[in-house]
């Protein structure tokens, strides 16, 4: 079916922020057509949350996103919170629960999500088009008219006054990610932010893999740090789970938005435990066990032994707790609760749950997410350089940015 010949609002990607958007743009009585490539639409959504949907987090403030301008998400998180978004869920008797952290999920499926959002667009009006790929885009001068663009698609031609980017960034290509929004964005002159993969798994050389071969599908929980742009550290305390590539977990996740190639992270293996004290104690009660079954107590028995065999070296192998002197405890303690691991890489977009980067915020409204140089040009969530943490933070921001630009466009 053509799409129509011209509309109020035309919103590229039907996603979690472009249908948000289309529900409150649709609401103000503007007529909305949403286009998107796919063959179906909210598929990140489906996705997510291992297919319950992350869809919010209770405790979500500014600190939890990243950007070049930190205070930019300030006010459509503000205006649009996670309250809000958990009023919605709850009109629509969405039966949902608290995992952990603030996290809500679905009790059923991320299937409810959607319906939610198609149900609000629906009743809002706006037109939903898939299988649709924008072929150019030009921007109509000046008049009287309130018509600014003529959007060409494998669909037909249409005009609008507003043109609404919502096409998400570049992680996991095969749901159908393209760098399509920078390329508008490139054309209408804004800044891009550099791109990379973020919330994604560690890799490790070969020779770090083979070290820890016999630990693949094991998890601990660790606390992870390391230095951010501005020399500041950021840290997690999340489970880390050994992979056959490498690292992966929540909070090899979170910690990779901060990480840059060639950087080492530091890994406390014991991040509730002072583990010479611990030592001291055992030694006192048990004098006769070995250090490895006191560690195997404490992580994984194939953990324990890994670094017991890696690290040996320095404290003359593993022995009963006997054996040890007071120096030997402090020197174990510092290489469990310091361990420093150099990946050789990322797991790149193909996994990334985001695309860290984007569109330089200086050149949108807050208030709006209005291109400053470009009247009736919105871009909103993914594709804007605001990146989220691990557990639900990047929802609320496709939610708050889809909101504010919905109530202007």
């Amino acid at each position: 079916m053509p799409l129509p010949q011209q509309t109020d609002v035309l919103i590229i990607g039907a996603g979690a922020a472009g249908l948000m958007c289309a529900a409150i743009a649709g609401r103000r009585g503007r007529h909305v057509v949403v286009v998107d490539h796919a063959n179906k639409v909210g598929k990140k959504i489906l996705m997510s949350g291992g297919g319950r949907c992350n869809f919010t987090n209770l405790h979500t403030l500014p600190d939890n996103f990243l950007s070049a301008n930190p205070h930019f998400c300030k006010s459509a998180l503000s205006r649009f919170t996670q309250w809000d978004f958990l009023a919605l869920v709850q009109k629509h008797g969405i039966p949902y629960h608290e995992k952990k952290l603030g996290q809500l999920f679905c009790d059923n499926k991320a299937q409810d999500i959607l319906t939610m959002l198609l149900a609000e667009c629906a009743e809002a009006k706006a037109d939903i088009y898939t299988h649709c790929q924008i072929e150019k885009i030009t921007a109509l001068p000046a008049s009287e008219s309130p018509l600014r663009y003529r959007v060409h698609t494998s669909l037909g031609e249409t005009l609008c006054e507003s043109l609404v980017v919502a096409t998400g960034g570049l992680s996991i290509p095969t749901m159908g990610a393209t760098g399509l929004g920078y390329e508008v964005a490139t054309q209408f002159n804004l800044t891009l932010k550099p791109r990379s993969a973020g919330l994604v798994p560690f890799t490790l050389s070969p020779a770090q893999l083979a070290v820890f071969a016999s630990c693949v599908g094991n998890a601990i929980e660790v606390r992870i740090s390391c230095k951010d742009d501005k020399g500041n550290e950021a840290s997690f305390t999340e489970n880390m789970l050994f992979t056959h590539r490498g690292l992966s977990g929540p909070a090899v996740l979170q910690i990779s938005s901060y990480w840059k190639p060639g950087q080492a992270v530091q890994v406390n293996l014991l991040p509730h435990l002072d583990l010479e004290e611990h030592l001291r104690h055992q030694q006192q009660q048990r004098p006769k066990v070995l250090l490895s079954t006191v560690i195997g107590e404490l992580l994984t028995k194939n953990i324990a032994q890994i670094f017991c065999d890696l690290w040996g070296e320095q404290w003359n192998g593993n022995r009963p707790l006997n054996q040890y002197g007071v120096k030997d405890f402090q020197i174990i303690a510092n290489q469990f609760h310091y361990w420093q691991v150099l990946p050789a890489g990322t797991e790149g977009y193909r996994t990334a749950e985001v695309t860290l980067g984007g569109i330089d915020t200086k050149d949108l409204s807050s208030k709006t997410l209005e291109a400053k140089n470009q009247p009736g040009l919105h871009f909103i969530g993914e594709v804007v350089d605001v990146t989220g943490h691990l557990g639900g933070f990047n929802f609320q921001w496709a939610w708050a940015s889809g909101h504010a630009a919905g109530e202007y466009c």
